[in-house]
């Protein structure tokens, strides 16, 4: 069994991953911007992906990807194709709107299609970068028994997942309030084009990275 303040220390680190500036920090800011629901499509799409990602890391996943390392060479070149079609298509609609009359919330919400396509969108951004494999594994391996038994396992990942799925709703239900929305709906454009470029120069070095690795 795990220590309770090696779990707590375990947690705190994923804490601070989960909040740094990434795809999925980024894509949520955009989308609960303009949607609250959206937005938590959005979230609930990205932590399905991190539960997925925890739980193949507590259970060795990480030792798998070492071991055979083409597998992640690949998910990256294809995780980079998708972040660089998300972010091309975001830029070329934040071009589009620039000369355009500021949207309504309505016209905003409506703009971001379907719940069912936010969630996907969601999912698709946290897949597409397996580097959290390895990160986790840095930080849980150190902290892990050598062999830990199943209780442990499932422990750990509902500890990561439940953590970052607390963060994630905290941002989500802060930045779409009706106040935070408005203030930023006039310069929808521009972060549509900023949150494009992030996602493009991403998916870029997913690319560039896979391709050196071959």
């Amino acid at each position: 069994m795990i220590a309770p303040g090696d779990l707590a220390v375990i947690i705190g680190l994923n804490v601070i991953g989960a909040a740094a500036p990434g795809p999925d920090v980024v894509l949520i800011t955009r989308t609960a911007t303009r949607s609250r629901r959206h937005g938590w499509a959005t979230a609930i799409g990205i932590q399905t992906g991190v539960l997925m990602w925890c739980a193949l890391t507590v259970f060795g996943a990480a030792a798998l990807l070492n071991a055979f390392p083409d597998a992640l060479t690949y998910v990256q070149l294809v995780g980079g194709a998708v972040l660089i079609a998300m972010g091309a298509s975001n830029v070329r609609g934040g071009l589009a709107d620039r000369h355009n009359p500021p949207m309504t919330l309505e016209e905003a919400e409506q703009r971001l299609g379907t719940v069912r396509s936010a969630y996907m969108r969601g999912l698709a951004t946290n897949l597409a970068n397996p580097k959290i494999v390895i990160a986790l594994s840095a930080m849980i391996a150190p902290l892990l028994p050598p062999s830990p038994s199943l209780s442990t396992a499932l422990i750990v990942t509902f500890a990561l997942w439940l953590s970052s799925f607390v963060l994630f709703a905290v941002f989500v239900q802060v930045i779409s309030t009706q106040r935070v929305r408005r203030k930023f709906l006039s310069a929808g454009p521009y972060i549509d084009i900023g949150a494009g470029a992030f996602f493009v120069i991403v998916g870029l070095t997913l690319i560039v990275r896979g391709a050196l690795a071959l």
